[in-house]
């Protein structure tokens, strides 16, 4: 980041939110009451597994400036359940968030700040001016880089204030399950709940309450060894492996250990734990994709079944499905091209976003997912992608009928019941939901439910029954599916995120973005940047689509489709030029910078001919 473009400050608004504040002890933070302290605004939402990465490049830097830099959460939803402020509050718990967190469900400090992608870092400095703007993940380094630099500069001039900042830690509650995400039930009729807010796994009798065994130390962290002794992060997808691979493998269970990007092998008889997939390093744009299990990276495993003879893996964290091969301790990509949206069709190129729940078919033909981000049911059938439920990135409710029209809310467990129709965990909806394939027709089967992640059958004489993980609820529900469908009222919602207006024909994209202090673009073994941009319908563009390496493109908008999302995807490499010292840096360190734009955008007349996304820097072009 340039010195001219660093004086290019502006007076950072006010922090507004209608839904309060969290982790503050009761008070309401301002920025004029935190002036003399580097502040770091981090605009989240919790539905967004690029946040949640981002929750956890900030930990270090939190420890490591704890007195001088201030971390505010502010909380910008997408869905409709992501404005109570319950599941907020929830939310932060969930993810052990250790800052204080503004509830802004009207998106007002979003739109002061102009803020156009989840997540969004503003740096505002010690006399509360902006001084940088950062879109998407990686940029951990650049911050440290550019606060250290603040640091220097502000305690010079006396204007660095040293001391603790707002957050004041909330009192959980003790529950045997905390945030439980996905559920399993054992050959011995027992149930494996994964344990996320204890970060571990939780063995329970079939009651779903008895807790027998707990393998996990409780600790957030990736150690392999004892049930006491291992420990996991998050953990949420837990699959059982056919009899003959457990006896070769020599474990029984793979967990989709989510927060350590990391697939774990558990044996039942022993509760050991094993690593069997992932570095612990979060997957980047450029990694490898296949190759030795323990040696390739992965993102945000959600979860995992058995399916066509190996696990298949909801890679939540690059909207793909993996394929795991227990056996021969290989990782490869199944489906999906890392873009973010819904598009059916061949595996090589379909779209997914956040894959978080998988079930297989009663014949193990079909691999039903609850596609997250989209509300959406899909299936994978010989090779090819088809959506049964959902719309889009954008189009969420509740809405039950033919499934052309049938609406969910980020869903992210499914189920197959034992007639084949498939029961979706509509978590956001704190429902039950099922599909029937036969008749194309989406019913609802329990409302009432908190945040439901994931369901089990453990049908018995008397009927049908399902368990069900309520996440939020930190138990484990029994419910009989019904005889006849409950009648709910019907709702249904787009984002609350307003379009950009852009005019017809030709637009000019840019995607700004300044080298970090002491840093410059990595150009030594080709382009350091790259460019990819699609649209939603595909007819929305009739120029400038696929991948190129400026960030800076022509586009041309159809006018007659009027409306429809700009998936626009940047990625810059900065490595490291200059020392604390001054002097050049002989082995530099490297770095990636990337963020998913996904622009809900409308056609207009009166709209702007100019679209600018801002990657990491401050946008002085308007």
């Amino acid at each position: 980041m340039t010195e001219s473009t660093r004086r290019a400050r502006v007076r950072a608004p006010e922090l507004v939110g209608a839904g309060g504040w969290i982790n503050t002890g009761g008070k309401s933070p301002t920025l004029a009451g935190l002036r003399g302290k580097i502040v770091l605004l981090d605009f989240w939402t919790f539905c967004c597994v690029n946040c949640l990465h981002v929750l956890d490049e900030l930990r270090a830097l939190e420890e490591k400036y704890r007195d001088v830099l201030v971390v505010v959460g502010v909380h910008s939803p997408k869905f409709a359940h992501e404005t109570e402020h319950e599941a907020v509050r929830a939310a932060v718990e969930r993810h052990e968030i250790h800052h204080a967190v503004l509830d802004d469900p009207d998106m007002a400090t979003w739109r002061q700040y102009a803020v156009r992608a989840w997540p969004t870092l503003v740096v505002v400095d010690p006399e509360g001016y902006v001084v940088a703007q950062l879109a998407g993940e990686g940029h951990a380094h650049a911050i440290d880089a550019l606060v250290a630099e603040l640091v220097s500069e502000h305690e010079d001039k006396r204007t660095l204030h040293r001391g603790d900042g707002p957050y004041i830690p909330a009192e959980p509650p003790h529950t045997d399950l905390r945030f439980p995400g996905k559920v399993l039930r054992l050959p011995s009729g027992t149930l494996l709940a994964s344990d996320a807010g204890h970060h571990s796994l939780v063995e329970l009798a079939d009651d779903g309450v008895t807790v027998l065994r707990r393998i996990g130390s409780g600790r957030r962290g990736l150690v392999d060894g004892g049930p006491r002794h291992a420990s996991f992060a998050e953990p949420q997808g837990v699959a059982l492996l056919p009899a003959e691979v457990a006896a070769h493998v020599g474990y029984d269970i793979v967990v989709a250990d989510t927060a350590n990007h990391a697939l774990r092998g558990v044996s039942l008889a022993t509760g050991t734990v094993r690593t069997v997939a992932g570095t612990g390093r979060q997957w980047w744009q450029g990694a490898a994709t296949s190759g030795g299990a323990r040696e390739v990276d992965l993102s945000s495993p959600w979860d995992v079944a058995w399916f066509g003879g190996r696990v298949v893996v909801a890679m939540a964290g690059v909207h793909q499905l993996w394929e795991f091969d227990p056996v021969g301790e290989a990782v490869d990509v199944l489906a999906g091209t890392t873009n973010e949206g819904l598009e059916d069709g061949p595996v090589e190129t379909a779209w997914f976003a956040q894959p978080s729940g998988l079930a297989v078919s009663p014949d193990g033909h079909t691999l039903w997912i609850a596609d997250a981000e989209t509300s959406a049911l899909r299936a994978l059938t010989d090779g090819e992608v088809r959506t049964a439920v959902g719309e889009g990135l954008f189009d969420f409710g509740l809405r039950d009928g033919d499934a052309r029209h049938a609406l969910f809310q980020h869903p992210l467990g499914v189920t197959v019941l034992p007639d084949g129709s498939v029961a979706v965990s509509d978590t956001y909806n704190q429902a039950l939901r099922r599909y029937d394939p036969r008749t194309g027709k989406v019913t609802t089967l329990a409302t009432g439910l908190r945040e439901p992640a994931d369901a089990v059958v453990v049908a018995d004489d008397d009927g049908v029954y399902v368990m069900v993980a309520e996440s939020a609820g930190h138990r484990l529900t029994r419910i009989r599916i019904p005889d006849e469908a409950l009648t709910v009222p019907e709702e249904a919602h787009r984002t609350r995120r307003p379009p950009v207006e852009l005019a017809p024909g030709s637009l000019a994209l840019t995607v700004v973005f300044d080298a970090p202090p002491g840093q410059k673009l990595d150009d030594r073994y080709g382009p350091a940047t790259r460019l990819v941009v699609e649209g939603s319908p595909p007819e929305l563009l009739t120029a400038g689509e696929g991948a190129g390496t400026d960030l800076t493109r022509a586009l041309v908008l159809d006018a007659a489709v009027g409306e429809g999302v700009l998936h626009v995807s940047a990625m810059a490499a900065s490595c490291d030029a200059v020392g604390a010292d001054g002097k050049p840096v002989e082995y530099p360190a490297c770095h990636v910078h990337q963020q998913d734009w996904g622009v809900p955008i409308r056609v207009t007349a009166e709209g702007a001919a100019e679209l600018r996304l801002v990657l990491a820097g401050i946008d002085t072009g308007h």
